[in-house]
């Protein structure tokens, strides 16, 4: 006993090891715990001022706070448990504001990001400054600090404080799932830490080394390609969502009115319709490519659906605004196809204007017509995949039996999005780029005119790869300065080769 108390490790020189071993980790962890404090707080903060503002509140500001935690983890994808139900029976509550998971998600972000500068290194040099002779690095002259500890700093004090608010909110009306909590909540806050990880490290290409050259930029274009087709799709669907408003204003009046009493609660149903107006986006987006969106069991509304919406919904704005009927192939079925095929087109015209790009290192002059066609493919798959996922994430039961299910199916509407774009996008891609091709072409056989009337000898014409259409020839490969006149050289003899270096003399007046 003796011999194993006396060769053991004291505590400082663990602390100490592990800090030389994980540079960084002890400010990571603080960043990640803060970012999750803000978004607690913020949350909080506005339960706080509701529940003041409540002419009759049914609980305390413990209440109050315990919905704030429950509504802070519903933003990373949790599903809650109402446990004040009139069956006594718990109903779930699955449906994720996308704008208020964009709270958590940027805090996120900005905490790995700010956890990879040097200046957080600081700290830890101070402290290791204190058990030796090393000299204390100030924030300007500190080293980034690595991926590992970064990363695993910022997400163990994310979770960490996670974990604790589920616990708070586990005896309040609004339960969390653990099944969901330890599923979600790791899930999205290492998603979000990584990508900010990634990006404070200018998107290291030690992440697709396995690409050539060539891949990673055909990549690189579908992938802002399929960006572009989402928010063609997505902000049509806004726009879809805001006449639709209009045109059933009155009805989304009397839902906005009866829903609550009070302005403190009509406030509060003001600000939750507002962190669900992207949901209804992409509610829009799935009915405009087809699948459409279930409103209860049973009930799915397409623009070629023949189903109506289910007489009782729930009284909220957001869902008076959803069509009586299906479109029936009216004119409403009809004109929302407009926005999957002005998708496909936007993709297309991405990846014609990569296909006829300028020659540079590493690439060709121009992508086949193969390889445009796989881009274009390609992008309509990220397409998919991004849509699909935004789908599934909007959607969620409101209760159970016919609430358990609102919102659209994600692998219908990635389908969907896929197809569209796909089916769209390749023959604009390759017209586009045929015809950018022969614009090039024409301009490269013309035959430039020296002056009015007189034309160019034809040997100008058929100017060899690298010349400008001015005639002036242009080396890609040719530095500045890397050639001199020779009849200016001052070191030249004088006489027949070239100038006297000897100063002449003044003449005198």
């Amino acid at each position: 006993m003796t011999q194993w108390t006396d060769r053991r490790i004291p505590l400082p020189s663990l602390l100490a090891r592990s800090r030389d071993r994980w540079p960084g980790l002890g400010a990571s962890l603080l960043g990640g715990a803060l970012a999750a404090v803000a978004g607690l707080g913020a949350l909080a903060l506005l339960a706080i001022v509701l529940w003041i503002s409540a002419p009759y509140p049914d609980d305390g500001p413990d209440g109050a706070l315990r919905v704030a935690a429950a509504s802070w983890l519903l933003a990373h994808g949790v599903v809650l448990f109402r446990t004040e139900t009139l069956s006594g029976v718990p109903a779930p509550v699955g449906i994720t504001p996308l704008l208020a998971a964009a709270v958590p998600v940027w805090l996120l972000y900005r905490a790995a990001r700010e956890a990879t500068d040097g200046e957080v290194m600081e700290g830890a040099e101070t402290m290791k400054a204190m058990d030796g002779p090393e000299v204390t690095q100030g924030a300007g002259g500190a080293e980034p600090v690595a991926v590992g500890p970064a990363w695993c700093g910022v997400v163990a004090g994310y979770v960490g404080v996670g974990l604790v608010a589920a616990l708070y909110a586990s005896a309040g009306a609004l339960r969390p799932s653990w099944v969901w909590t330890l599923v979600c909540l790791p899930l999205v806050t290492a998603v979000s830490a990584g990508v900010g990880v990634w990006r404070a490290y200018e998107r290291p290409t030690w992440a697709l080394r396995v690409l050539t050259r060539d891949e990673q930029e055909l990549l690189s274009n579908a992938g802002r390609a399929a960006l572009a087709g989402t928010a063609v799709l997505v902000g049509g669907g806004a726009l879809l969502v805001g006449v639709s408003l209009v045109w059933h204003g009155e009805v989304v009046r009397e839902s906005f009115l009866h829903v609550t009493q009070g302005w403190a609660g009509q406030g509060a149903v003001l600000l939750l319709a507002v962190a669900l107006v992207p949901n209804a986006a992409v509610w829009a987006a799935a009915y405009e490519l087809g699948p459409g969106f279930l409103v209860g069991e049973g009930h799915g509304m397409g623009p070629w659906s023949p189903a109506t919406a289910p007489s009782l919904m729930p009284p909220f704005p957001l869902l008076a605004a959803v069509p009586g009927s299906g479109g029936g192939g009216g004119l409403l079925g009809w004109a929302v196809g407009v926005v999957p095929v002005a998708a496909g087109v936007v993709v297309g015209r991405f990846m014609a204007r990569g296909a006829c790009a300028e020659p540079g290192p590493g690439r060709g002059a121009v992508w086949s017509v193969g390889r445009t066609v796989t881009g274009v493919v390609g992008a309509a798959v990220m397409c998919g995949l991004l849509l699909g996922g935004l789908a599934e994430v909007s959607g969620g039961p409101l209760g159970v039996a016919a609430l358990a299910r609102f919102g659209p199916v994600g692998w219908q509407v990635g389908g969907a999005a896929a197809g569209w774009v796909a089916g769209v996008g390749v023959p604009v891609a390759v017209v586009v780029r045929w015809w950018s091709l022969r614009q090039v072409e024409e301009r490269r056989v013309e035959v430039p005119v020296a002056s009015a009337g007189t034309p160019v000898p034809a040997t100008v014409a058929s100017e060899p790869v690298g010349a400008r259409m001015d005639g002036a020839w242009e080396d890609p490969d040719l530095f500045p300065y890397e050639v001199l006149a020779v009849d200016a050289d001052p070191f030249l003899p004088d006489g027949p080769d070239g100038p006297d270096p000897t100063p002449t003399p003044p003449q005198e007046s």
